[in-house]
């Protein structure tokens, strides 16, 4: 694996770069800052997705540049390029929100499209916000050039009545405020006070959770994913991430030399022991897809079946991933899950050395901590990540049970046929102690675009609903959702999946302890129903939206786009 060979180190930008006949493409480089000294080097993308739509990513342009100074300062060459970002805090509960699964297929497009126009011979990617992060490992994972991930970084919580506070806090505040719990003044103060600047939503929601896979996965460099997005030690990542691509090149070590089958494990191991969101299983659903290993929603269950939830983090647990940073973030508990057998230590990574390799020197956690707990003492004993089938997912769905909200619930349906419908329902009181809340039409072709439902389930916990209902979904669930709730149902209404075919009323028995969903009809009574259900007219024709949803494969399959397509 390992290379000296100048030519092989410059295997893409040669093409580009080499020779009298490429005299223009070295003119048009010389116009961005390239010396004669320059064109003799690995050039290494960086791909940032900076931008002011959203504090998760507004700091990352100062990121790029110091990554980028990394790899000039172990003699390549960077060259810094954008890639677009959405909010998903900002768009949540609204028709904008349609946009943000669709985003991690622009963001790995956009970053193929670059990488593979210029010639980059190495990548630094570097994400923030909750669709950054797929989406860059999937362009990874298609270009196979020596690639580092970065994450941008988590924020610091925001105080309110000497509390911590986050954007989660603001949501569930709005069902607060529905319920006359807290009146505008305090629901302005929670709204002006819950994001304090730069970084990522501070709990163990999707950003933080897709960072932590990515590194237990080997794509990150060590404690990459448990960094405030404001510190040194942030700076300090981007610069090591620069020097370590060139390393990589040297050495001839691609992403998917480090992206197996094992690595795959390593990540959802590492998923499961945070408590992470619902949106891992779909992210590295399509990740696996991309660098073309096996993985299924079956494996989240299997590895579950051995890992405990030991991390006590939002929005379940009390702490957010600022606390954990201080502790010593992510790397201290994969030791601690290495030295239990539930690792791979074997695995190749970005500092070019294994997992356990990595490992050898980190310090176990301080004693008198109560972020992470010991396996004698976990938060829960399996999963939290529940893969559920039934009548009503034949395909499978996925479920966040925390435990604290007991394993199975069977109530009556009320049924909705959009996100916005359910939300005005719960904040309304139409929706009452013993209901489940069905949002349909929500998937990846029927949205399109698979929306979260943060707003819902917020309003749920807000109004104290959280023990007494529970809600149910083609869509699916932003990292902050808890409560009883079963998202990525499959197949999708929209393509005739049988929760099209419930009615209000219809009893529905959701059991995590035998992980099955149903709905109480006979065979016979889904046929009849199925027999005069009719498909919706597609919702867009023209545009981004439409293109997704006439590409996108199921929940259950990741919902990605990037098929083995054959053009005949």
């Amino acid at each position: 694996m390992k290379t000296t060979n100048e030519h092989s180190q410059r295997a893409h930008s040669s093409i580009v770069l080499d020779g009298a006949d490429r005299a223009p493409n070295r003119s048009m480089l010389r116009a961005v800052g390239f010396s004669d000294d320059d064109f003799k080097k690995p050039i290494v993308g960086i791909a940032s997705t900076w931008s002011m739509v959203t504090p998760c990513n507004m700091h990352i342009d100062e990121l790029a540049r110091e990554a980028g100074r990394g790899v000039d300062e172990a003699s390549g060459k960077s060259i810094i390029f954008g890639t677009i970002t959405v909010s998903d805090g900002i768009s949540m509960g609204t028709p904008g929100m349609r946009y943000s699964l669709v985003s991690r297929e622009v963001i790995a497009d956009s970053i193929e499209t670059v990488t593979g126009a210029e010639g980059f011979d190495g990548m630094v990617a570097i994400g923030g916000c909750d669709k950054n992060m797929p989406g860059c490992v999937m362009a990874m994972a298609r270009l196979n050039r020596p690639s580092v991930f970065v994450y941008g970084g988590t924020i610091l919580p925001g105080i309110h009545k000497e509390k911590p506070v986050d954007i989660v806090s603001v949501f569930e505040a709005v069902g607060q405020h529905a319920n006359d719990r807290i009146d505008l003044d305090e629901l302005k103060q929670i709204e002006s006070c819950a994001i304090p600047g730069a970084g990522a939503c501070g709990g163990m929601y999707t950003a933080n959770t897709m960072a932590a896979a990515i590194e237990a996965m080997g794509m990150s460099l060590p404690n990459s994913a448990a960094q405030l997005a404001i510190s040194k030690d942030k700076m300090a990542d981007c610069s090591n991430a620069g020097a370590a691509v060139l390393e990589l090149i040297r050495r001839g070590i691609r992403p998917r030399d480090i992206m197996t089958r094992k690595a795959f494990e390593n990540a959802i191991t590492m998923v499961i022991a945070l408590g992470g969101s619902t949106n891992a299983v779909l992210h590295l659903l399509a990740i696996a897809h991309t660098a073309e290993v096996e993985l299924s929603i079956d494996d989240f269950t299997e590895i579950g079946k051995r890992v405990p939830v030991l991390a006590d983090l939002k929005p379940s647990g009390k702490y957010n991933m600022s606390h954990l940073s201080t502790i010593g973030g992510i790397t201290p508990l994969m030791k601690m899950l290495l030295d239990r057998g539930l690792l791979h230590g074997d695995c190749m990574t970005v500092t070019g050395k294994t997992l356990a390799e990595n490992l050898e020197e980190v310090r176990p956690y301080p004693e008198n901590q109560d972020i992470v707990r010991p396996f004698d003492r976990p938060i829960k004993e399996d999963s939290h990540l529940r893969i559920l089938y039934g009548n009503l997912a034949p395909e499978g769905s996925v479920a966040k049970i925390s435990g604290k909200e007991g394993l199975a619930f069977t109530g009556k349906a009320i049924v909705f046929e959009s996100e916005e419908d359910a939300l005005a329902a719960i904040l309304d009181g139409t929706v009452q102690s013993g209901h489940v809340i069905v949002v349909r039409n929500e998937g990846p072709k029927g949205g399109p675009g698979m929306r979260e439902m943060l707003a819902p389930t917020s309003a749920v916990m807000g109004r104290g609903l959280g023990r007494d209902v529970a809600l149910i979904t083609d869509g699916r669930f932003s990292g902050g959702s808890h409560g009883f709730v079963v998202g990525h149902i499959t197949p999708e209404a929209w393509v005739g999946g049988p929760l099209g075919l419930v009615r209000n009323g219809d009893e529905i028995t959701i059991d995590a302890s035998v992980n099955q969903i149903n709905l109480k009809l006979t065979d016979q009574e889904l046929k009849d129903r199925a027999a005069v259900w009719k498909q919706p007219p597609p919702k867009e024709i023209r545009g981004a939206l439409a293109k997704y949803a006439a590409l996108v494969t199921s929940a259950s399959l990741g919902a990605v786009t990037d098929l083995d397509l054959q053009i005949t």
